[in-house]
């Protein structure tokens, strides 16, 4: 089953970054959001396997993005994607349903460690 991804980002360098790591390692990219407003309106259209989030973006930020997806889908997969230097911002989107963070700036293979756990919760998920 090919797994679905919807970044969202501010830095369309990160977002590019983020596809190829992604799309590399077996996801279908279906949307790229630039700010959170955004991301939420995409994640309505396709319905992503999980989501990449960014914490800091204008207008509507990941927080907020987050909490709007949450509510709309309490199963949704959302990972937070924030600099080392938001902990506290971190620790609000694990409160509000964050699946878990990856720390800027990361490595390749750590977002794909991150994303492949979370991509074994969306099959155990559809198995059930």
């Amino acid at each position: 089953m090919t797994k679905r991804v919807l970044i969202a980002d501010d830095s369309m360098l990160m977002r590019q970054m983020i596809a190829e790591t992604l799309t590399e390692d077996g996801w279908t990219v279906v949307g790229q959001a630039c700010d959170g407003q955004e991301a939420v309106e995409l994640y309505r259209r396709h319905c992503p396997d999980a989501v990449t989030m960014d914490i800091v973006m204008p207008g509507m930020s990941g927080i907020e993005a987050l909490s709007a997806i949450i509510k709309e889908d309490p199963q949704a997969k959302v990972v937070v994607v924030s600099a080392l230097n938001q902990t506290r911002l971190i620790s609000e989107a694990i409160r509000k349903g964050a699946q878990d963070f990856i720390a800027k700036p990361f490595t390749s293979e750590q977002l794909q460690e991150t994303m492949r756990a979370v991509g074994e919760l969306v099959e155990d998920m559809a198995s059930a």
